[in-house]
């Protein structure tokens, strides 16, 4: 059950600190999916490794290293002369931002290449991220835009013109 009356607000100080504990939490997803990989493909089955693993993994530190830069760059704080905390920056944990889609980015990366020590194939799974991309497209911009009402500024005559008919109609009987 959702909570009644005004949503409460947070304050710069609270999203200092749980941008700071989201990054934290998001880097050490990272180093953790990274130490797998490369324990499991580039260690243990080094002889095994193809050219495939080496830009698998080239590819998921791209990914997750922009991805990671640009959740860092939004939290981003910024502080008084005096060292005080003037904006804590955006927060991270804000539903509907793009955060969220930063952090799913981080997490698809993180599960897809943890799974690929037991096959490359499953990285063909990482295909779920442009797809979703392509579907937020499509729901938020394209779909609206190519499915929109005329404007208003049109309907105004025609309901003019409408009126005008029905008044004809009824003189006419």
């Amino acid at each position: 059950m959702a909570p009644k009356g005004k949503v409460g607000t947070k304050g710069k100080k609270q999203i200092f600190e749980e941008n700071k504990d989201t990054l934290k939490f998001y880097l050490r997803i990272i180093l953790g999916a990274n130490a797998i990989y490369g324990i499991v493909n580039l260690v243990i089955f080094y002889t095994t490794a193809t050219l495939w693993t080496w830009m698998a993994f080239v590819f998921s530190l791209m990914i997750y290293g922009a991805s990671y830069r640009s959740m860092s760059s939004m939290a981003k704080p910024t502080f008084t002369d005096d060292g005080a905390l003037a904006d804590g920056g955006i927060d991270l944990n804000m539903e509907q931002g793009m955060a969220e889609h930063l952090k799913d980015v981080i997490l698809l990366t993180a599960i897809v290449q943890v799974l690929s020590c037991l096959s490359l194939y499953m990285w063909y799974f990482w295909l779920l991220a442009p797809g979703r991309a392509l579907y937020l497209l499509w729901v938020n911009i394209l779909g609206p835009w190519l499915t929109a009402d005329s404007s208003p500024a049109n309907q105004e005559p025609n309901e003019k013109k409408q009126r005008r008919q029905e008044r004809r109609q009824m003189k006419r009987f």
